[in-house]
């Protein structure tokens, strides 16, 4: 496989086949992230992609699910998407689900329409950062939309009958606006109605401004007291009429995975637990990205 700088991919697509389409990332101005700063955001070869669809024929078979890299695969152009997929389903006939990484700018440039064909081709998922549903936190991290924006796209995502996955970042608030912000993610997820919600919870990376303005003192990270507190809130006010609210992340300190709405009064409850002391938290040497 022809790979181009560092792979990411959401915890879930660990097993996948990794097809790397595009390089980097096309917004790459989130102030939390470092993982394409090192990246040119560019659109690979046809050849290059094709050459890898080829290698992951006679290499790949075991494999059920691919996921396209890197961070944001749908912003390539729809024909190019489309004859991607049909060389998967041709090449690839084993592969149950394709999944991409998204952002509310390439989720905008298709129409319904163009995602069901997508979809109908084989894109079962894509991966969304709406990291925080409070407009003022969504400004300080350079997200490049608005909440209204995101409730936008992740029903449009919807609308065209692919699954949806959302990450929310615990901790990215600070302080001041923690409060404010569990409630207003919790609003917009509730809004959104997606399949899957993961909740991470912030760890600075080198490289990121974010981490720059941890260093300068402008920036202050919450305790795990506060996080759990703030996971409590954020899933107290979200409602999801059938979808799983995972916060089992690396980075998290109390690992949960409730299917809403009927898991969520006990999730609650063991939050409780984990605030009275009566929960061990993951030490902070075990977390990780």
């Amino acid at each position: 496989m022809h790979y181009e700088g560092n792979i990411f991919r959401p915890p879930s697509e660990a097993n996948s086949i990794l097809l790397q389409v595009t390089t980097g990332c096309s917004h790459n101005k989130c102030s939390f992230c470092s993982m394409y700063a090192q990246s040119r955001f560019s659109i690979k070869d046809d050849s290059i992609v094709k050459a890898d669809i080829d290698f992951a024929a006679d290499h790949c078979r075991r494999q059920r699910r691919l996921f396209l890299c890197d961070g944001d695969a749908l912003i390539l152009p729809q024909p190019r998407l489309v004859a991607i997929l049909e060389q998967i389903r041709e090449k690839l006939p084993w592969v149950e689900r394709v999944g991409a990484y998204a952002n509310p700018k390439n989720i905008k440039a298709k129409s319904v329409e163009e995602l069901e064909q997508l979809h109908d081709l084989g894109l079962g998922i894509v991966y969304l950062g709406l990291e925080s549903g409070d407009d003022e936190t969504l400004k300080q991290i350079d997200k490049g939309a608005d909440a209204a924006v995101m409730v936008e796209m992740g029903r449009k995502v919807r609308s065209a009958s692919i699954k949806l996955s959302i990450t929310v970042i615990l901790g990215i608030a600070q302080q001041q606006r923690s409060r404010i912000h569990a409630i207003e993610t919790g609003r917009v997820l509730s809004l959104i109605d997606p399949e899957y919600v993961g909740a991470l919870s912030l760890m600075l990376t080198p490289g990121s401004r974010l981490y720059q303005q941890y260093e300068q003192g402008s920036f202050h990270l919450l305790s795990p007291r506060q996080m759990l507190e703030e996971l409590r809130t954020m899933l107290y006010h979200t409602e999801l009429s059938d979808g799983y609210f995972h916060a089992n992340h690396a980075s998290n300190y109390l690992p949960i995975k409730a299917r809403l709405p009927g898991d969520k009064a006990a999730t609650i409850k063991l939050i409780d637990k984990a605030l009275r002391g009566n929960v061990p938290l993951k030490p902070e040497y075990m977390r990780g990205l």
